[in-house]
């Protein structure tokens, strides 16, 4: 075989293709299928993969030598090469790209390293508990394989279980796990409910699916989820039986890890959004927690979310699917809806013992009681559960949607939003104290006018969460006052009480059960964000936070302020994500929006994105919108397509960009399909 087929390292889509070359005699051994190479192209010396090699060219010219190989070992692995290029196929992108993403950089002294032995998997399974479905006698699931789609109990960490009896809690579930172990394929997609131990059941499915001969990737979205699974796992399997990646990590650590999973010295991959690509031999589960996580989106191009790279591993590897998280997704329903997944739930009166009490303050009862309810961030009903929960030595969660202490201000006399003079970015206060400052520019505006009135007076428009923990620091006078954000993210808190604000994703977990109350303020600043998924994501985080609430019967409450009318507030009280998703995507299918179409949105210079459609060879039930306004000057076009012709966009898409980077055009366009900021 002495003609190698190189993807080379240069990100131009009109050279999104292999390029043949001779192989040296020298490398005729060590220059195999996967392993990193340099070569000549267009007069420099650049980066490669070697994909292939086979006995000759269809290249009529004379072909190049291999210029050197960087390293012997094949860190490509053949499925992850055929996943790359469909990835790339669905993003419209470049193979190069998406192995950039796929492959860490090379270390070389930790390659060098003689690889440690694998360690050996246990004969002998885990005893059964009272925890373990593997000692259920439910019978196995039909023979047609089924497809899961599941509403999973929420989130404790180690020694915050509360009881229950684990995937028991589900009529499918024991079947679930039974097929994982016997090598068969379910998928499901997994929405949690209050008073899980998601990462335990994470692990027993790992452990069962190990236990059938098969290899894991499990996908978190960030570090202290991927510290409670990297527990767990460790309890299920022993140590040594799995690897995290991270790009956290560390270059060296990274690349062991990484290495540790391409060597099959390890069945078993968690990690963050850089775990999705991880070589596992034998690859019989995938797994993601939160899909609705924006974190799962990645910020390079093409832009693939983990789940999407999940699920189109999962088709080509023929494997399993675990997709979980407190809510769920529009594109989680639509596996559902599709049949192309089941779901596996708990019975109404098991999600019931597990909630706590949820009220909101807009509806009728309440204002009746309190008029100013419509009108308080904090209103009566509020104060009163976290005083009760405060009497009961129990901790209280605040969730705050903005970070910082006034994100946003405003003319004190006519209410026009504060703008940089400079800019015209909004302006901040970052402490009591602070003059006005640009988020944009950083710029500080002491001498601040406003430009419609001439008022120098300053009121807060949006309050953070350092401003709401001072407020309450002051109402609740003698009790201590944590607050979990950007700058510090607190993991546990003490069984005592306390209160703890914290931004979305940062909350902490409360020890002795839970939190006594949870209260979730400005639900506006959610609700009423330009974005498509703004009810998914308002609930999303809702969810998260009133999961780790203690249930109802031990004194739990969760307060939202929020009109009770409302689509999401109406599913967070009845605890039903799966109900406002059913919702949601019906809505969108209504509108032509993902998941239900296919949306690509180009953004750039009007000249190059105009210039881009021009050249595109869009397929004829192709819809263009906008334009729309974007940052710094640029705007954006939309392109939707019915979900059966995305291919054909993709494709369509991926010439036209490649036609202007062959003319050397000077501005470049951000091709993204369905991404998450849309609007």
């Amino acid at each position: 075989m002495p003609v190698a087929r190189v993807c080379v390292d240069v990100p131009l889509a009109h050279l999104d293709r292999p390029f043949d070359y001779l192989v040296p005699a020298e490398l005729a051994e060590t220059a195999q299928p996967g392993t990193r190479v340099r070569v000549r192209f267009a007069g420099q010396l650049v980066d490669g993969w070697l994909l292939e090699r086979v006995e000759s060219s269809d290249h009529g010219g004379r072909l190049t030598y291999l210029e050197r190989l960087v390293s012997p070992e094949p860190v490509l692995a053949p499925e992850i090469a055929r996943l790359a290029r469909a990835v790339a196929d669905r993003y419209a992108g470049g193979l190069a790209d998406v192995l950039r993403l796929a492959v860490p950089p090379r270390h070389a002294r930790v390659e060098s390293q003689s690889p440690p032995p694998a360690a050996q998997p246990s004969d002998e399974p885990a005893p059964p508990s009272d925890e373990s479905p593997l000692s259920s006698d439910e019978p196995a699931p039909p023979s047609d394989e089924p497809r899961a789609v599941a509403p999973a109990l929420v989130v404790p960490v180690a020694g915050q279980e509360r009881p229950g009896a684990g995937w028991r809690d589900y009529p499918a579930g024991p079947g679930f796990l039974r097929a994982l172990r016997d090598g068969r394929k379910p998928r499901a997609v997994w929405s949690a409910l209050p008073g899980e131990a998601w990462a335990q059941r994470f692990a027993e499915a790992a452990g069962a699916t190990v236990r059938g001969g098969r290899g894991v990737v499990a996908v978190v979205a960030d570090a202290r989820d991927l510290d409670r699974l990297d527990v767990a796992l460790t309890a299920e399997l022993g140590p040594g039986r799995h690897v995290t990646l991270a790009a956290a990590l560390g270059p060296a650590k990274r690349y062991r890890a990484f290495l540790a999973a391409r060597r099959g010295q390890v069945p078993v991959v968690i990690g963050t959004r850089a775990a999705m690509f991880a070589p596992v031999e034998r690859l019989g589960l995938v797994a993601i927690w939160d899909d609705g996580d924006d974190l799962h989106a990645e910020p390079r191009a093409p832009y693939p979310h983990a789940r999407e790279v999940l699920l189109t591993r999962a088709q080509l590897a023929d494997a399993a699917v675990l997709v979980a998280g407190h809510a769920r997704t529009a594109e989680a329903q639509l596996l559902v809806e599709t049949g192309w997944a089941k779901e596996v739930v708990a019975d109404r009166a098991t999600v019931r013992s597990r909630s706590p009490q949820i009220t909101p303050t807009g509806d009728d009862p309440q204002l009746a009681r309190d008029p100013a309810a419509a009108t308080a961030r904090l209103p009566s009903l509020a104060w009163e559960a976290a005083r009760a929960a405060l009497r009961a030595d129990a901790p209280v969660l605040v969730q705050v949607p903005r970070r910082g202490y006034l994100p946003s201000v405003a003319c004190a006399t006519c209410r026009a939003p504060a703008r940089c003079p400079h800019c015209s970015g909004p302006l901040a206060l970052r402490s009591a104290n602070a003059v006005p400052s640009c988020h944009w520019c950083g710029r500080v505006a002491a001498g601040y006018a406003c430009p419609q009135c001439g008022g120098r007076r300053l009121r807060a428009a949006v309050i953070g969460a350092r401003r709401t923990a001072e407020e309450l620091g002051r109402a609740f006078a003698g009790v201590p006052v944590r607050t979990s954000g950007r700058d510090e993210v607190l993991d546990v808190v003490p069984a005592e009480a306390g209160l703890v604000v914290a931004t979305p994703g940062a909350e902490p977990v409360a020890g002795g059960g839970g939190y006594g109350a949870v209260l979730l303020l400005d639900s506006w600043a959610l609700l009423t964000r330009a974005d498509l998924r703004a009810g998914e994501e308002a609930l999303r985080r809702w969810l998260t936070a009133s999961a780790l609430a203690r249930p109802a019967s031990a004194g739990g409450r969760v307060v939202l302020v929020a009109d009770g009318s409302l689509a999401p507030v109406q599913a967070l009280l009845r605890w039903d994500p799966a109900w406002f998703a059913g919702r949601e995507l019906a809505e969108r299918r209504e509108l032509g929006f993902p998941p239900a179409a296919r949306m690509a949105s180009l953004t750039g210079v009007p000249d190059a994105v105009a210039d881009l459609l021009a050249v595109t060879r869009l397929p004829a039930e192709a819809e263009v919108l906008g334009p729309v306004p974007a940052q710094r000057g640029q705007e954006r076009m939309l392109v939707r397509v019915p979900r059966g012709r995305a291919a054909v966009l993709a494709v369509a898409l991926h010439e036209a960009a490649g036609v202007r980077t062959a003319r050397k055009a000077a501005e470049p366009v951000r091709i993204q399909v369905d991404p998450l900021d849309m609007f």
